[in-house]
């Protein structure tokens, strides 16, 4: 019987001991893809039932020579909720898409940029900002937008708002 009663605690203890060590968070000592978000611009947004969204906080970085990512919130609060998810698309890439597909939920980031409606913050230097601007202007955007205003959490549903002022093709 107190051999039962030990081999029980032992495996108790073993349980305890491997169940511990898999609910331990994750801990890495180099960086990790959610490091390097530093890039933050300012959008309002067309959204998909019409209305101008935002201002978006979009925190952004490069990830190849065609993309750049952004993480859009609605504020900077440090609880604030991933809303949405840009792309940055190098023009070469996105233009490569049917017409049709491209104009349903691409956006010309130089049209965007024309409007003066994105501003790009927490940069002071003017010449770093117009460099930052210039190589925006050579993509497309294409928005995700996961948490639809007013829901309690997101439910599934995604549109893909537009820039404010994107001009749609009308039939001849």
């Amino acid at each position: 019987m107190s051999h039962a009663i030990r081999i029980l605690g032992l495996t108790s203890v073993l349980t305890v001991v491997m169940m511990g060590g898999m609910s331990a968070p994750a801990m890495s000592a180099g960086s990790g893809p959610a490091d390097g978000y530093d890039l933050h611009v300012q959008a309002p947004h067309l959204m998909a039932n019409g209305e101008i969204g935002g201002p978006f906080h979009h925190f952004c970085k490069g990830i190849s020579d065609t993309i750049f990512q952004c993480l859009l919130f609605e504020t900077t609060e440090a609880n604030a909720p991933l809303v949405a998810v840009e792309y940055f698309v190098a023009k070469k890439a996105s233009r490569t898409l049917p017409l049709i597909q491209w104009h349903r939920y691409f956006h010309d980031h130089q049209e965007e940029i024309n409007t003066g409606r994105l501003f790009i913050l927490d940069v002071d230097d003017e010449n770093k900002k117009k460099e930052i601007a210039e190589a925006a202007g050579k993509t497309d955007g294409v928005i995700y937008h996961l948490w639809q205003k007013g829901q309690a959490f997101p439910d599934g549903t995604v549109t893909f708002p537009q820039s404010i002022g994107v001009q749609f093709p009308q039939p001849n």
